[in-house]
């Protein structure tokens, strides 16, 4: 038995014995022992039954995110375990053997709350986004050496989402040697040059593979409008599809710069990217007065709600956006269209996307949906686990 028992308010065990990993504040009736920030608890029903165990975060909401919910201990080989785990199932889907570059560890999808590991190369990227991984991210690291062929593990755990544990952002060097200033990796083919040290999140949103696959399949001969570009990636992929013209637009130059040197990496010609820095919104609204139009438009733009608050101000976002993407479309045209917040439900985000057609006086048509890359897999009790959303449109 653990030193210190979180024990549960009467009737409020149901998430927790259907293996969510989440014990909000509200849930807790009693803290018995003084545990620290990150410490491992027991969560227990009001009678007294063992229902997991996990790690202690007083300072959010989500007072305890589960690790396990069963009677074992959260030490080296707990993590070893899970990480093998973790790098088994890649395999599986064969993802290393196409790509140089992609995501070890889902957080609660691969068992490990609070913990996000990507894979550049000969180089790991750690998040360390809770208490508790914040209490084991260094052995977490040892632990990935081991099992994993990397030469070094980097952290990038400077987001604002630690600030809700109590944490401060934190980056550098955890263990091994330091990552270049660059590092060139392979997706399906596809070459990108990534910047783990300064980047956004780790560096290159794998997440949006398996979407940038399926944008290839339909560029031959297109010309391609990519907004929120960052590096190009959509861009890339559309040009490798045979895309006649790309044009990317990103409000920071640096990732611009890169989406030009990964365009070189694969051997096209200058003139077939087109790089914009500046903002989306004023943007698209001057290339449809001016009247352009694109064979497709790709609308992948960051998250606009970080909470319910910001939810209904986010839908005014993107019905914006995606109201001017189909004005800028040609006849027939394709959208392929994207939230990346996990408030924003997929029934809803329908909805507004249709909206948008409407007011752009066209009837537009589903041709499929898009989601997360395999490699970004969603628990089934942990529906949180599945944020990323999309539709490809066609006008």
């Amino acid at each position: 038995m653990l030193a210190a028992q979180i024990e549960l308010k009467k009737g409020r065990d149901k998430n927790v014995r259907a293996h969510h990993p989440w014990v909000f504040s509200g849930a807790v009736q009693n803290v018995k022992g003084k545990p620290l920030s990150g410490d491992s608890v027991e969560v227990r029903t009001a009678a007294g039954e063992l229902l997991g165990i996990g790690a202690w975060s007083p300072e959010s909401q989500i007072q305890v995110r589960l690790w396990t919910f069963i009677d074992e201990p959260i030490d080296r080989d707990f993590f070893q375990q899970r990480i093998q785990q973790a790098l088994d199932y890649r395999r599986q889907l064969a993802i290393p053997e196409r790509n140089s570059a992609y995501r070890l560890i889902n957080a609660e999808s691969d068992g490990l709350p609070g913990f996000v590991v990507d894979v550049f190369g000969e180089w790991l990227v750690l998040q360390a986004l809770t208490a508790g991984a914040e209490r084991w991210k260094h052995i977490l690291a040892q632990v990935l050496l081991e099992v994993f062929p990397a030469r070094g593990v980097y952290e990038r755990s400077d987001v604002d989402v630690r600030k809700k544990e109590g944490l401060e952002p934190s980056a550098g060097l955890l263990l091994g040697e330091l990552p270049p200033a660059h590092i060139d990796i392979v997706e399906e083919g596809r070459h990108y040059r990534v910047d783990v040290v300064n980047g956004h999140k780790t560096g290159f949103y794998l997440d949006q593979r398996d979407n940038r696959s399926v944008l290839q399949q339909y560029a031959q001969g297109k010309t391609v409008l990519n907004c929120f570009s960052y590096t190009g990636g959509f861009s890339i992929a559309a040009l490798h599809g045979g895309a006649a013209h790309t044009c990317n637009i990103d409000s920071s130059q640096p990732a611009l710069d890169l989406a030009t040197q990964s365009a070189a990496l694969n051997g096209f010609q200058p003139q077939q990217m087109e790089n914009v820095c500046g903002d989306v919104f004023k943007l698209l609204r001057e290339y449809r007065n001016e009247e352009r139009q694109f064979d497709i438009v790709v609308l992948d733009p960051p998250k606009f709600a970080d909470n319910r608050k910001q939810l209904e101000k986010a839908a005014r976002g993107y019905k914006d956006i995606n109201l001017l993407a189909f004005r800028l479309l040609k006849p027939g045209g394709l959208l392929f269209t994207f939230s990346c917040s996990g408030l924003m439900e997929s029934s809803l985000f329908q909805k507004i996307v249709a909206d948008a057609a409407i007011d752009a006086g066209c009837d537009g048509r589903i041709l499929r949906k898009l989601d997360q890359a395999t490699d970004h897999p969603t628990r089934l009790a942990f529906p949180e686990g599945y944020y990323l959303k999309g539709l490809l449109c066609q006008k």
